[in-house]
């Protein structure tokens, strides 16, 4: 099992009933390891039982919202070891239920900015409320990695255009807020450099609201969110794609910096 990560990596405040969760791993663009995955899950709860604090805003320092799953801790295990866990995560480092282990189900606003990959474009999709800086990037890198990108897919369809998330889930391609935005992915697209300014200004609406009827909502919403990733997860997990080849050669030559391939679909 992995250790405790840093508890700088990921701080938590709450100032006027808004707590903010900050992701504070700039040189890796905020790319999650198991230990973060932990430390989130520690943090989540910590604002879900605060007295204090009604809704959340996640936001990342420095470039990047957050790049997603760190390839070096996650996805270059042995073929032992990613059978013991199940797949690239480690054991109790799944991100797939951080939003659905709630006991008061309070709002979360997701503020991406730079980029929103893999790992990081879920936790915007689970979100209540994502309120991205214009020309943030997102990105579903599962595909390209020999992985499944059907929880992605999920995610997508639920907040949008079953269509757009077909296209950008198959292909792999980086959208923009802007596009997320008219598929209905995105809610708000804040001019650059104002977009904490208006998701604080989100969380203050919602606050302002009495709390017990905005969280039945919010556990509503979340219910059917997780119904459709659990589906997706079924229709996945027995095919094994993280102990394919394909998985390996794409991993591998992400951490050698080159370009993959050629996939053997095997």
């Amino acid at each position: 099992m992995a250790g405790a990560a840093e508890p700088d990596h990921i701080r938590y405040e709450c100032r006027d009933r808004i707590a903010t969760i900050t992701f504070d791993r700039p040189q890796k663009l905020n790319a999650f390891d198991d230990a973060m995955v932990m430390r989130l899950a520690e943090v989540l709860h910590e604002f879900d039982v605060d007295p204090e604090a009604d809704v959340a805003v996640l936001r990342g320092e420095g470039r990047a919202f957050c790049s997603g799953a760190d390839v070096h801790q996650r996805q270059l295990r042995s073929d032992d070891e990613l059978k013991k866990h199940g797949g690239p995560q480690g054991w109790g480092a799944h991100s797939g239920d951080l939003f659905t282990r709630a006991i008061n189900w309070k709002p979360i606003i997701t503020a991406p900015h730079g980029f929103a990959v893999g790992l990081g474009l879920a936790m915007v999709l689970e979100s209540d409320i994502v309120v991205a800086e214009a020309g943030t990037k997102f990105q579903v890198t599962e595909t390209s990695r020999g992985l499944s990108s059907a929880r992605h897919w999920a995610l997508l369809a639920y907040r949008g255009l079953r269509s757009f998330a077909t296209e950008v889930s198959i292909t792999g391609r980086f959208f923009t807020a802007e596009e997320g935005q008219a598929a209905g992915v995105i809610d708000r697209v804040a001019p650059p450099g104002q977009h904490l300014e208006e998701a604080y200004a989100m969380a203050r609406a919602i606050a302002a609201n009495p709390p017990l009827s905005v969280r039945a909502t919010v556990r509503a919403r979340r219910w059917y969110m997780d119904q459709a990733e659990r589906e997706a997860y079924l229709q996945t997990l027995p095919l094994k794609l993280h102990l394919t080849e394909d998985f390996r050669e794409s991993a591998r030559a992400f951490a050698e910096k080159r370009k993959a391939g050629p996939f053997k679909g095997q």
